[in-house]
């Protein structure tokens, strides 16, 4: 088994059609064809049906797909690995994000891992925790920022815990609001609630629930940048993360209270994997910053762990 029959079995079944996997593998179609029949042969088994011009996989190829792209994925980490080693480039970070950690962590973190190390080509991903704990087990990403427990779902993964993040209800200044707030209270308050697959909107909803009653949503199906915007313009409250409000003077906080709601974020990656030097190199910034930023009181809200 190849690792260049791999992927073009992997271009195939992405774009489901022989001809333009070999167009963007640079291959001709009988050449690529040739490889993935060479390859049906090792595995035993056809890997795609090929009924009147439709392209489909089989079971088999079903099967062999998600570890095809793993060890591609490994492939190139180690090409990369080495490169660091012996200094030809300076290598390659895939970090994975939810999008309020985008907004209130990764982007001054990122500031200071690029002027540290600005030969690192960096690609970011920004999604729910399920869809990120997806990407690193299929080799997709490097590192990731989640909510816990998704991790906890596949065994692959390793998940180092990195601070506790205190849950508020977000309004306009422009309103009064009471410093802290027991969660019963938000019974009575028109809620902006976020898309659907949102940590954030099923940790609310639970907690709501948990509380005895459902919510009333003044709107929903928001992104964090959009539902703190909708906030900001006095259409409704909304629970968010405490770190997203820094900086963000049109807006009050109230802390929740009997109970309080707080989410647990970690660092995660494959644990079959080393992380490449880029991404320890991350790790490593990513912990110096929260490290300064607590000891200048710059994240209210914020246990480290």
């Amino acid at each position: 088994m190849q690792l260049q029959q791999l992927r073009y079995f992997v271009a195939v079944a992405d774009t489901r059609h022989f001809t333009r996997a070999a167009r963007e593998s640079g291959v001709t179609q009988p050449s690529l064809s040739k490889q993935v029949h060479a390859l049906e042969t090792e595995v035993g088994a056809s890997l795609f049906t090929r009924a009147r011009g439709n392209v489909a996989l089989t079971p088999a190829g079903e099967a062999l797909l998600p570890h095809a792209r793993r060890i591609l994925a490994d492939a190139d980490n180690a090409r990369l690995e080495i490169a660091e080693l012996v200094g030809l480039r300076g290598g390659r970070l895939r970090l994975g994000a939810t999008p309020s950690l985008c907004t209130s962590l990764v982007a001054p973190v990122l500031r200071r891992y690029c002027d540290a190390y600005p030969g690192v080509r960096l690609h970011i991903e920004e999604g729910g925790s399920q869809d990120l704990v997806a990407l690193l087990g299929s080799g997709g990403l490097d590192v990731a920022l989640i909510v816990l427990p998704s991790a906890g779902t596949d065994p692959a993964l390793t998940a180092e815990p990195i601070l506790r993040e205190s849950l508020v209800v977000a309004r306009s200044a422009e309103l009064t609001a009471e410093r802290v707030l027991p969660l019963r209270a938000l019974r009575d308050e028109p809620l902006i609630m976020f898309r659907e697959g949102y940590d954030l909107r099923e940790a609310t909803l639970e907690a709501c629930r948990g509380a005895g009653f459902e919510p009333a949503f003044a709107l929903e199906g928001g992104e964090m940048d959009a539902v703190l915007a909708f906030v900001e313009a006095g259409i409704g409250v909304a629970v968010v993360p405490s770190m997203v409000l820094s900086g963000r003077p049109r807006l009050h906080a109230s802390v929740l209270d009997q109970p309080a709601l707080s989410r647990t974020i970690a660092l995660a990656h494959r644990r079959d994997v080393t992380p490449t030097h880029a991404a320890r190199a991350w790790r490593g910034m990513l912990h110096a910053h929260l490290t300064e930023a607590k000891a200048w009181n710059l994240l209210p809200g914020v246990e480290i762990l």
